[in-house]
Parts: structure tokens; C-alpha cells; sequence
């Protein structure tokens, strides 16, 4: 069928823009009709459609002009591509401009750059046509989405099918792409899976099946990064990067990491320190709690029983017991470094020692019943076994050749 939008127009109309006839080349062209078809049946010159196509394409006596710069939108830098800056990558592009060159030009990333050329180029002759590309963005760019998942009844029931027998999400897609190892459409990535279980509003999958995933939640846990996080104390913590390096060789004895062991219901606690290079274990009594300031009174007691020089520096976790850290600083003179948030292994060996702890002080009980004598028995007890770290020796002895030197 032939279109006719051609025929309404008047002389007075003038050189007024071809939006309907633009709009019906783009389609035709999509169709997969060759640009000489398309402009014959919407009937407009064949140099006509080839400028929609392709930009402005410098020839004759414009071809030693110097390229056209894309101009900045109105409104001010946008998070997308828009048409002005696809026009200027196709003139660009037949210009035999570099990827690097045109990101430069248009102030965005080179990666940027090629993925739109990539992804919106012509599927058949690989050709850029800015119009065509634009209309492509366009039309992946309404939400919401019919995830893949949604749209593939094979792959939504054999994820069903293995979720309801336990298995894991990344077990699941592992057995995917082992299964159909050609069919790209039945592969899926393990947050896909999360996003189709947990995301409302989605109903890919049925809602009670995140019953079966082994953390138990029907709902994500949201986490901010490292980077987003509120300061946690109103004094500026020093972070662990900044303790000295003879801390972290474990050379020189006297550096010390800590962290408390939580009993039942988080009402109680027990103070663990370990030195890093004798792995030394000493605890704190907590009978009244695990504020702030008790956390910090008994810091200072345990430090004051210490010589000088075997009490250099002391690394904790971010935890709220430690919001008292300056004033213990200037109590004792010791400095306090802070780890990085959700890095236990910065604290290895203290970590490893409050899993020896539990042996004593299991989980899930109440801590308080503890008193100091057994407290001081259980880290007698630490210290008096043989560490192959140590080359066989015991901490305590270890300790005692520093006193005795």
C-alpha cells in the first residue's frame, strides 16, 4: 500500500519538517525494505531519506569543510545519548573518526561510544543510521520489563522445579548452561534468579519459593557501600591503614586487635584482645554491659597491668563499644585503628581466636554467669597451648621471652 501523506500537502506548507513521512521511512526501513523502496513508497527523494539515515554526509564543495560538532543539549548534560549526539557519531563515523576521538568530542566514555555503535548499528549491513538508532533506544527504554525468565516458560519451571528441592540459585544456573549448552535463551546469571524471587511486582517466579534458599528471607537485605556509610563515632576514627607497618609484619611485639564475643539475645558480652605476634589472648570482664563507656573502663584496666612497651597500638571493628575510643586514647596513651567495615580478616588472628573461644562460651548463652576467675582460667588455658605458628611454642612462653628480654 502505497502512502499518500505526500498528496495533502500544499506549496504554503513549504519546507515545513517531514515528521509523519520520517516517522513511516523508519518504520518501512525496519521492516527490512532497502532505503531506495522506503523513500518510493512514501515519496520523498532518495537524498532525502539518505540524510535521515545517515547525517549530513560532507561531499562536493562542502567536503574539505571541517566536521560538524554535536551541539550540547538544552537542557544540560544528560545520563543518555540523545539524537543530536547520534547524528554526530554517524557524520563522525564516515568520516573515519576513531571511537577514542568521538567519546573526546562528545565528553563521554569511549565505552559508551562503542556499545551504542554495537547496539544500534543495522543488524543486517552493520551500518550506523543515527534516526534508526534512536528509534532502537526508544523503544528499550519503556519500564517496566518482562524479564527473561518471564518470558520462558521452559526456564521458569525447570528454576521452580530445582528451588523447591533446594538447590541454590548459582546451582541452578551452572546446571542451566550445563544442560543447554547451545540455547542461550535457557541461560541466566544467579541475580537474575534473586531479582525474579525477591523484586515486586515481577511475579516470575512464586514468591513463597525464597522460602527455600537457605538464607531463610522472603526479602532482601539492603546494604550500603563501603563508601556510603554515616560516620560512625563523632570522633574521627583512624583507620587501619595508617597503623604502622611494624604492626602489620607482626615484627615488633605490642600491637594488639580486639573485638567482643556476644552472648544470648545480645545482652551480655565478653572482651577478647590477642597480641599479633605472640597471639597472646586476654579477656575482658563485662558483667554490667557492653556500652561505650564499660567497654572503654575495662580497656584501660587490662592495659594498665602491661608494661609500655608491649601495648603499642590496639585495632578494632567498627562496632558501637568502641564510640568511647578517644578518651581511652587519652587515658593510655594508645592509639586505636579502625578496619575497613565488613573486613574480619584485617583482624585474622582475633577472629580466629574468638572461634576458639566459643568452644568455652558457646553460642546463644548468657555470658554475665561468667566471672573473672573463670574468665582468666579459659585464657590461661589459650595461652598454654602450642601454636605451630609459633614453631611449637606457647604463647605464654613467647611472652615471657619478651618480659624476660
Amino acid at each position: 500500500m502505497e502512502f499518500e501523506i505526500r498528496k495533502v500537502r500544499t506549496v504554503a506548507q513549504g519546507r515545513r519538517q517531514l515528521v509523519r513521512e520520517r516517522e513511516e521511512y523508519f518504520r518501512l526501513m525496519d521492516q527490512g525494505l532497502s532505503s531506495l523502496e522506503a523513500c518510493r513508497r512514501v515519496g520523498i527523494n532518495i537524498r532525502t531519506g539518505k540524510r535521515w539515515r545517515n547525517g549530513r554526509n560532507p561531499s562536493g564543495r562542502h567536503k574539505a569543510a571541517p566536521p560538524v560538532k554535536a551541539v550540547a543539549p538544552s537542557p544540560g548534560p544528560s545520563r543518555y545519548l540523545r539524537e543530536a549526539d547520534r547524528i554526530h557519531i554517524a557524520d563522525r563515523l564516515r568520516e573515519k573518526a576513531t571511537v577514542r576521538t568521538i567519546a573526546a568530542e562528545l565528553g563521554r566514555s569511549p565505552s559508551t561510544i562503542s556499545r551504542e555503535i554495537c547496539r544500534n548499528r543495522h543488524p543486517g549491513n552493520g551500518q550506523y543510521r543515527p534516526f534508526a538508532a534512536q528509534a532502537r533506544a526508544d523503544s528499550r527504554r519503556p519500564r517496566p520489563k518482562t524479564g527473561k525468565i518471564g518470558q520462558n516458560p521452559q526456564l521458569r519451571d525447570f528454576i521452580q522445579n530445582h528451588l523447591d528441592i533446594r538447590w541454590s540459585p548459582e546451582q541452578i544456573c551452572q546446571a542451566l548452561r550445563a544442560q543447554f549448552p547451545r540455547r542461550p535463551e535457557m541461560h541466566v546469571v544467579h541475580e537474575t534468579v534473586y531479582q525474579a524471587l525477591y523484586v515486586q511486582g515481577r511475579g516470575e517466579l512464586r514468591r513463597e519459593l525464597a522460602k527455600a534458599l537457605r538464607s531463610g528471607r522472603t526479602r532482601r537485605k539492603p546494604r550500603r557501600q563501603a563508601q556510603q556509610r554515616q560516620p560512625r563515632f563523632s570522633t574521627p576514627m583512624v583507620m587501619i591503614s595508617e597503623r604502622p607497618a611494624e604492626a602489620e609484619d607482626r615484627a615488633v611485639p605490642g600491637h594488639w586487635e580486639g573485638d567482643l564475643i556476644i552472648g544470648k539475645d545480645g545482652a551480655s558480652a565478653i572482651g577478647t584482645l590477642v597480641e599479633r605476634a605472640t597471639r597472646y589472648v586476654m579477656l575482658l570482664h563485662l558483667p554490667d554491659g557492653r556500652t561505650a563507656e564499660h567497654v572503654r573502663d575495662a580497656l584501660v584496666e587490662t592495659a594498665q597491668t602491661l608494661p609500655a612497651h608491649l601495648v603499642r597500638s590496639l585495632t578494632w571493628d567498627q562496632g558501637s563499644e568502641m564510640a568511647a575510643h578517644a578518651s581511652f586514647t587519652l587515658a593510655t596513651d594508645i592509639p586505636v585503628y579502625f578496619c575497613d567495615p565488613a573486613s574480619p580478616w584485617q583482624r585474622g588472628s582475633n577472629e580466629n581466636t574468638n572461634g576458639l573461644l566459643r568452644q568455652y562460651f558457646p553460642k546463644g548463652t548468657d555470658l554475665a554467669v561468667h566471672t573473672r576467675e573463670r574468665l582468666d582460667a579459659v585464657a590461661a588455658e589459650l595461652n598454654g597451648r602450642p601454636r605451630k605458628t609459633l614453631d611449637w611454642e606457647t604463647p605464654a612462653e613467647r611472652l615471657h621471652k619478651l618480659l624476660a628480654a
